[in-house]
């Protein structure tokens, strides 16, 4: 499969645990971007997908290295493709 939906999860689970461990709360995040709440919520609930330049708005509202948080990203989508090829091995070898 190309992106499922599992993807925007783990992508939406990465900034938020940034966004928390800045000390920043949904609603302070949805000020500095100028954005509902209910789209801070839908992307990091892997709802809604976010596309490069976001993501950087997002960071630099965070006032955070996009670097470093796409490294976070990255590795936390390249354990979550380990999982996934794990699993698919274990299914169908059974």
């Amino acid at each position: 499969m190309w992106v499922s939906p599992q993807d925007y999860r783990v992508v939406g689970e990465c900034l938020a645990a940034v966004r928390s461990r800045a000390g920043v709360t949904q609603r302070e995040l949805t000020f500095r971007l100028s954005k509902p709440q209910s789209f801070v919520s839908a992307y990091e609930n892997g709802q809604r997908r976010i596309d490069i330049l976001e993501f950087l708005r997002i960071v630099r509202a965070l006032d955070l290295d996009p670097g470093t948080v796409f490294g976070e990203v990255a590795d936390r989508a390249i354990e979550s493709d380990a999982g996934a090829s794990s699993s698919h091995a274990k299914g169908s070898s059974a």
